[in-house]
């Protein structure tokens, strides 16, 4: 199957991805943290240019992402509920990959190593079915994931993903490698998922995923069903190489703390608006024009 061609006039939606779920906040201080600060960094990062804002949740007392699915959602509820109180418009995207990390005990493998965080499918959707968001994250992947292991069966996924959908929301494909692009394909030919509109994020430079580099993003690319939306992005310092590689190609891009935190070599950001606006930049550097909100809603066929 090939990708999507897009005109270079289309608009290009920029998504942010805020605060993600690793522990960064000693890395950063500008990760947000609380509810609130979520919040707030959302609504900075769409006034930056952002359309659509991908939300994780931590756990205040922490800073880190918990393994408890009670407090999950109800941190969302109270992040979600900020933002549309504040009256903002932007396109909510909320994680659910949260609980599908297990590392593997080495001295007994049939036990997982203490931290799993291995959720039902009920579970790691809970939140979705309360907040209802516009678009909610499907990890595809079962993979080393740095020092773990991200595990997402195929029965896992098409519970997950008949469950979101039932309350409305999109699932965001998320593909760490080309087999991950092959198993998300079937499960729209299977009509396991339903979408007219299918949207595919290509993850690049995780360990041990795709590598961040154009000719992976473009081998991607070529997989996807011809009527699919697609963005991309990459970690750390090829963050702002695969906006314009994925900007260029016609696709739509992310940038965000989750997936770095600087604004350049031993330069931390000071926020998310900081890396939306060099997205920005990017984008009308070629010609192209940022998306609106509304323009996103079309494109990604939410109306």
């Amino acid at each position: 199957m090939k990708g999507k061609e897009e005109s270079m006039a289309d608009p290009i939606i920029i998504s942010c991805a805020v605060t993600g779920g690793a522990d960064t906040k000693g890395m950063n201080p500008a990760i947000p943290v609380t509810p609130t600060e979520i919040a707030t960094e959302a609504i900075a990062a769409h006034d930056a240019g952002a359309a659509v804002i991908h939300i994780h949740v931590r756990d205040p007392e922490t800073g880190r992402s918990t393994p408890d699915p009670d407090l999950n959602t109800r941190l969302f509820a109270e992040t979600t509920n900020e933002i549309r109180k504040s009256g903002s418009n932007l396109i909510l995207n909320l994680t659910t990959g949260w609980g599908g990390v297990i590392d593997v005990n080495p001295d007994n493998p049939v036990e997982p190593a203490e931290g799993v965080r291995l959720k039902t499918a009920e579970e790691r959707v809970s939140h979705i079915l309360e907040c209802k968001p516009e678009i909610c994250s499907l990890d595809v992947a079962t993979m080393n994931f740095g020092r773990g292991t991200m595990v997402n069966s195929v029965d896992m996924l098409a519970a997950m993903g008949r469950a979101v959908q039932s309350v409305g929301s999109k699932p965001e494909i998320e593909a760490f490698d080309t087999g991950h692009v092959r198993l998300a394909n079937d499960l729209f030919e299977k009509k396991i998922l339903k979408d007219e509109r299918p949207l595919y994020q290509l993850c690049l430079g995780i360990p041990w995923g795709a590598e961040a580099t154009v000719e992976t993003m473009i081998t991607m690319r070529n997989m996807l069903p011809s009527n699919a939306a697609w963005s991309a992005f990459g970690i750390s310092r090829h963050e702002f190489p695969m906006a314009a590689a994925a900007a260029i190609m016609g696709g739509n891009v992310r940038v965000g703390l989750e997936d770095n935190l600087y604004t350049a070599r031993g330069e931390l950001a000071n926020g998310n608006a900081v890396l939306v606006e060099r997205a920005v930049t990017i984008v009308e550097s070629i010609g192209s024009k940022v998306a609106s909100v509304d323009e996103a809603r079309n494109i990604l066929r939410l109306n």
